[in-house]
C-alpha cells in the first residue's frame, strides 16, 4: 500500500496534515462551531479524552481573543499528549475519582485538596469530550462502554462547568439512547426552547458507527431537578445526590432529538475516495502517536521478520 493511499481514501486526513491539525477530528469541532457558535465568550475550557490534541489545537486557535493570562485550556487523556503551546496537559483516567482533584488543581493553582470541595472555584465555560472506547464490533457492548465513558465525562463537567456553560460529548446511538437523553436532561438545557440535544453528523466524520455529538447548555437557574456532590470520602470517591422527585408527576422520558447536519454540502465526503493531483506530495502526520497501544505489536512483528517474514532479524541473518 503506497504512502498516498490514505490521502486518496480520506480527504479530511489529507486536509488535516495540510492545515497543521494533529487529527481529522479537528474538522468536527470547527463545523460544530460554525453551526452553534460554541466558542463565543469562551476563555476557559476542559478537553477530555484529548489525545492526540486536535480539538485542543482548535480551542487554542479559535477561542474568543483575550489576554493570554485569561485563557485557560486543560487537556486530559489516558494516553500521553505531546505538548501544545499555552495548553495544560494531564495524563489521567477520567473514570477514576482521583482525576477530579487533579483537574481542579490544574484549573486553579490555589486549590486545596484538603478542603474536600469537589466544585471548581473558577469554573469553565466549555467542556468537550470526543472520547470513545476501542470498539469490539459487538455494538451493544460498544454502546454501553461508550455511555459509561460519557457519564465519567459528565461527572467531571458537573465539577467544573459554570451555570450556562456548554458540554459537548460524543454519543453512540443505540436502541435505548432516549434513556441517556433523559439522564442528561436532569442537568442541561438549551434556552430558549428548554432542553435540546442537537445531534450532529459533521461531514468530517465517517460512518464507521452511528456516532453523534450532543451539544448542551447547563441550566442557568436552580430547578426542582437538582444534583449536588457530597465531599469525597477517604478514598477520594464522590457521591452524586439527586433531589427526590417522587412528588412530581411522572413524565414520559422518551424524547426525539433533532438531527442537525453540520458543514457545507459542497465539502468533501469523508467516505469517498478522491483522485489526487499529479503534483501531490504526501505529507507526514503532524504529530505521530507517542505511545499507541499497537506499538508493542509492531515491534514484535518486526522482530519476527515483518508481516510476510521478509524483513527484520531473520533476513539479516540470511
Amino acid at each position: 500500500m503506497g504512502k498516498s493511499s490514505k490521502d486518496k481514501r480520506d480527504a479530511y486526513y489529507r486536509l488535516a496534515k495540510e492545515q497543521g491539525w494533529r487529527a481529522r477530528s479537528a474538522f468536527k469541532l470547527l463545523q460544530l462551531d460554525e453551526e452553534f457558535n460554541l466558542f463565543e465568550n469562551v476563555t476557559r475550557v476542559v478537553d477530555l479524552c484529548a489525545a492526540p490534541g486536535s480539538w485542543s489545537q482548535v480551542l487554542s486557535r479559535e477561542s474568543t481573543p483575550a489576554p493570554r493570562e485569561q485563557v485557560k485550556i486543560v487537556s486530559i487523556d489516558l494516553q500521553p499528549i505531546s505538548p501544545l503551546p499555552g495548553i495544560i496537559t494531564l495524563r489521567a483516567d477520567i473514570t477514576h475519582p482521583a482525576t477530579v482533584p487533579l483537574l481542579l488543581k490544574a484549573l486553579d493553582p490555589d486549590f486545596d485538596p484538603s478542603t474536600m470541595n469537589p466544585q471548581a472555584s473558577h469554573p469553565v465555560d466549555l467542556v468537550i469530550s470526543d472520547g470513545a472506547p476501542d470498539v469490539t464490533g459487538l455494538h451493544d457492548l460498544d454502546i454501553y462502554v461508550q455511555s459509561q465513558l460519557l457519564f465519567a465525562a459528565l461527572n467531571l463537567a458537573l465539577c467544573v462547568l459554570k451555570p450556562g456553560g456548554k458540554f459537548v460529548a460524543k454519543i453512540f446511538r443505540g436502541r435505548n439512547v432516549d434513556l441517556l437523553y433523559a439522564q442528561l436532561k436532569v442537568f442541561f438545557e438549551k434556552p430558549p426552547e428548554g432542553f435540546t440535544a442537537n445531534l450532529e453528523e459533521p461531514l468530517g466524520v465517517g460512518n464507521k458507527l452511528a456516532e453523534m455529538l450532543a451539544e448542551k447548555q447547563a441550566k442557568e437557574e436552580p430547578t426542582t431537578k437538582s444534583a449536588t456532590q457530597t465531599p469525597a470520602d477517604k478514598d477520594g470517591i464522590y457521591d452524586v445526590e439527586v433531589e427526590d422527585l417522587t412528588n412530581e408527576p411522572l413524565k414520559d422520558i422518551r424524547w426525539v432529538a433533532p438531527f442537525v447536519a453540520c458543514g457545507d454540502l459542497s465539502a468533501f465526503d469523508s467516505d469517498a475516495s478522491y483522485k489526487l493531483p499529479d503534483d501531490h506530495v504526501s505529507l507526514d502526520p503532524v504529530q505521530p502517536p507517542t505511545a499507541p497501544p499497537y506499538k508493542r505489536a509492531i515491534e514484535l512483528r518486526r522482530q519476527n521478520g515483518g508481516a510476510y517474514k521478509k524483513t527484520g532479524p531473520a533476513t539479516a541473518k540470511a
